[in-house]
């Protein structure tokens, strides 16, 4: 995924009603990947990309998400230790 960033943001509601960041990856070879965040994800997301709003967010990179999504899945693992 070398190359990627983050093209697009958009926030909605999840089956629960509560709010998720849907964050669009462009490729430079013209594809697109769609990622839901959670909103652990999403402020981790905000965290390590230094963003203060979600437009900020734009033309970061795809490795940003990707610690985002590690970070809130380790999270549970903790959890259940």
């Amino acid at each position: 995924m070398s190359g990627a960033t983050i093209s697009q943001v958009r926030i909605a509601a999840a089956h629960d009603g509560e709010a998720e960041l849907l964050v669009t990856l462009a490729f430079p070879n013209g594809g697109q990947s769609l990622v839901t965040l959670d909103e652990y994800a999403t402020r981790a997301l905000m965290a390590s990309s230094g963003a203060q709003s979600a437009d900020a967010l734009i033309g970061a990179d795809w490795r940003h998400v990707r610690d985002a999504l590690v970070a809130a899945s380790s999270r549970f693992a903790k959890q259940s230790a």
